[in-house]
């Protein structure tokens, strides 16, 4: 499957993978947090595309899974005293879970009402979290998660992650090119004609939202790692349509396009936010612009220039690769 890239495409993120290996020791200890926790955000915003740029599906309150992916390891940890590694494995797999259970009932609605009925279940996990003190701790969070002493540095936690980071991103993008992947891609198309010819809609869309509620699961694993804490407005709506706008903006068509929108977002949060509080008002804009003039996305965008540049040089478009 990862025969589909090209040995441009190899090299340049072969490339780029060195480098981030070696910034750490190069940047400032603040730098090297904000790097890594692009790599988080952006790893939940490419489990959210999964299924709204590639599954088509309304998925309007994907934060929710992130907060139960999170939680679960904190509790496991904070609470119920288990060892990291058991808790890594149990957290993202109680995501899933829950992803299976809200997707089996958002799966018999159709369009607007699936994602009514997301944000409707994802915003009562938010109210149980935040509600459960005995359990959960209100609306102070969890502070102090116990994790070993090798992640008790920033340096350690960036190089933590990142490897968790590329590894789902090579897992997630097997999954892409696979025959699940495309027939993924082929419902959000067309789902009459897909159920037409055999193929079970809503059996694909659920087994989609598994999977990419697994991987929010992984992301809420990170943040613990690299925060030491947890706290429920990772689970409230706000977080899930930030997200949403990270995959709008980076592309939600294209593979790689939610990891620069989760660039560009934290960007923005963090370096316009030390100057303004109002930060989003410029997010806002960027939106609006991005509506009328890239609506397909900053990714996007540069993978149709870089497109047609292959084919003015005599590359044949796709459709004559098929023929051929």
């Amino acid at each position: 499957m990862l025969k589909s890239l090209s040995l441009k495409s190899v090299l340049f993120f072969a490339v780029l993978l060195v480098l981030l290996l070696i910034l750490p020791p190069a940047l400032p200890r603040f730098y090297t947090y904000i790097l890594t926790l692009i790599f988080v955000t952006a790893l939940l915003a490419m489990s959210l595309n999964m299924v709204v740029g590639h599954g088509g599906l309304f998925q309007f309150h994907h934060g929710a899974f992130y907060g139960v992916g999170a939680y679960a390891f904190a509790l496991l940890l904070y609470k119920a005293h288990l060892p990291m590694w058991l808790g890594f494995i149990a957290a993202p797999l109680i995501a899933g879970f829950a992803g299976l259970l809200i997707g089996w009932f958002c799966v018999r609605m159709t369009s607007l009402y699936f994602g009514m009925l997301q944000i409707s279940l994802g915003s009562l996990l938010w109210a149980i979290v935040f509600r459960w003190y005995a359990l959960t701790n209100g609306d102070d969070g969890i502070h102090g998660v116990p994790l070993p002493s090798f992640l008790s540095s920033v340096s350690n936690a960036y190089y933590f992650i990142l490897f968790f980071f590329v590894l789902c991103l090579v897992v997630m993008y097997m999954i892409h090119r696979s025959p699940f992947g495309m027939t993924l891609q082929a419902i959000r198309d067309n789902p009459a004609r897909c159920s037409a010819v055999g193929i079970n809609v809503r059996r694909h869309q659920l087994m989609a939202i598994v999977i990419a509620t697994f991987f929010a699961g992984v992301a809420g694993v990170l943040f613990v790692v690299l925060e030491k804490s947890v706290f429920p407005d990772l689970l409230f709506w706000v977080l899930s349509l930030e997200i949403f706008i990270m995959c709008l903006l980076g592309g939600w068509f294209t593979f790689a396009g939610p990891i620069l929108g989760a660039a560009i977002t934290v960007a923005l949060r963090t370096f316009v936010g030390i100057y303004t509080e109002y930060w989003t008002l410029i997010l806002g804009v960027l939106l609006i612009l991005l509506i009328f003039f890239l609506p397909e996305g900053v990714m996007g965008f540069l993978v149709q220039k870089l497109g047609r540049g292959r084919h003015r040089e005599g590359a044949p478009a796709r459709g004559q690769h098929a023929e051929s």
